[in-house]
């Protein structure tokens, strides 16, 4: 199982965010969270953690926490 800090520390390279910046509270709008971000979760979640995620759950999340759950369930 994925830890929520092997979690951040993938999405603050995805990000380009300096390590430590994820703590997993933050609104997406507010980590510059794009299309091409979207297209590189996915392609993470698949590659590094091995999970095939949906979409429309990875569009209507909201919160970094949000993500993660969808890594997770």
């Amino acid at each position: 199982m994925t830890t929520p800090q092997q979690f951040y520390t993938e999405l603050e390279a995805i990000l380009e965010l300096d390590p430590g910046a994820i703590k997993g509270d933050e609104l997406l709008e507010a980590i510059h969270w794009d299309s091409m971000a979207v297209v590189m979760y996915i392609a993470a979640a698949d590659a590094k953690f091995g999970v095939s995620v949906n979409a429309a759950d990875v569009r209507n999340a909201t919160t970094v926490q949000d993500l993660y759950q969808i890594l997770v369930k």
